[in-house]
């Protein structure tokens, strides 16, 4: 039975099973919905801020919006007083620039914490929780595989809570999914990306505008390459992962399992922008990418975005959503 949009509402149960995702209006989270529901599956997608549905979501059956501060434990838990909750995807995260580390980790921790106790509460089938590739910080070799030793220092707040969220969430919970994310770009995406320049460069030529990467922003040369998996086809593979009716692991990297140049994205954006004259400055340095073996072969996943397709699917949405 699908149920329809709303947002809040009368605590309720639904008759469906749903999936929760948390964060659900971001830019991960809405597309893992749409994926979700392009697999048949319903969702319930809460937001701290903004109720408001993407347009590629607002039309369809099968999505519940619930307003949700994650380190709220008891507004967590009254979720499953209206939603029959089967799974959880847990996206939602402190502002990454929260500048004391102390709050940015307390924030992080209560929130997981609250997922973990809701999950537990309701005896889901299976939990993901999102890491991140920068969990592999100071691993040498690439492509970066999951049973790779990890440093026991890291020197970010965000991978120092990552490694630590994977550990806590598969021992609380089983039918655990640690979702090792790679560098992610697309719709409702950050356009000026304090870690990496390429959506940056692309939203500039979009709006005819000189990208200026002046510092603090992040460098783009022609040397540069790293790992990139465009929005949708994350999306999907989380939620082919929350299907799967096997899983073999605890840990899976998400990403298109490729090394990409900054050059091969700066073609793509000359060649989808008529007038764009995008060049780059030389020097720069290779960088390294998630292997996703494990990924395609537990799920069948097969990224359906190459840089050209990425690019002009981006291009298409920005001139459509006022870049």
């Amino acid at each position: 039975m699908a149920v329809p949009y709303k947002s809040g509402g009368p605590a309720r149960p639904s008759v469906a099973s749903m999936i929760l995702v948390t964060g659900g209006l971001g830019s991960i989270g809405s597309h893992t919905a749409r994926a979700l529901l392009d697999l048949g599956e319903s969702v319930v997608l809460t937001a701290h801020r903004t109720t408001r549905l993407p347009d590629f979501l607002a039309d369809s059956d099968g999505v519940v919006v619930e307003p949700l501060d994650t380190t709220d434990a008891g507004a967590f838990l009254h979720l499953g007083e209206r939603h029959a909750i089967s799974g959880v995807v847990h996206l939602a995260a402190a502002p990454w620039d929260t500048p004391d580390p102390v709050d940015y980790l307390r924030a992080e921790s209560t929130a997981l914490l609250n997922a973990l106790a809701a999950a537990r509460a309701w005896g889901v089938r299976r939990f993901a929780v999102a890491s991140s590739i920068a969990a592999y910080a100071g691993v040498a070799d690439s492509p970066w595989r999951e049973d790779a030793p990890l440093p026991t220092v890291a020197a970010h707040q965000i991978p120092v809570f990552k490694r630590t969220a994977e550990l806590w969430t598969t021992l609380a919970v089983p039918g655990t999914v640690n979702l090792r994310i790679g560098t992610v770009w697309g719709p409702l995406g950050l356009g000026d990306n304090p870690f990496f320049a390429l959506p940056r460069l692309l939203t500039a030529a979009v709006r005819g505008e000189d990208p200026d990467l002046t510092p603090p922003r992040p460098p783009a040369r022609s040397g540069d390459a790293t790992d990139l998996c465009y929005v949708k086809d994350c999306g999907r593979a989380i939620a082919l992962l929350m299907v799967a009716e096997r899983l073999e692991h605890t840990v899976y990297n998400v990403s298109s399992g490729r090394l990409v140049r900054y050059t091969e994205v700066v073609d793509a954006i000359n060649d989808a922008i008529p007038g764009a004259t995008l060049t780059l400055p030389p020097g720069g340095e290779p960088g390294g990418h998630l292997d996703i073996t494990r990924l395609q072969r537990d799920t069948g996943f097969v990224p359906e975005y190459d840089v050209e397709r990425a690019v002009a699917d981006y291009v298409a949405w920005l001139r459509d959503h006022d870049a």
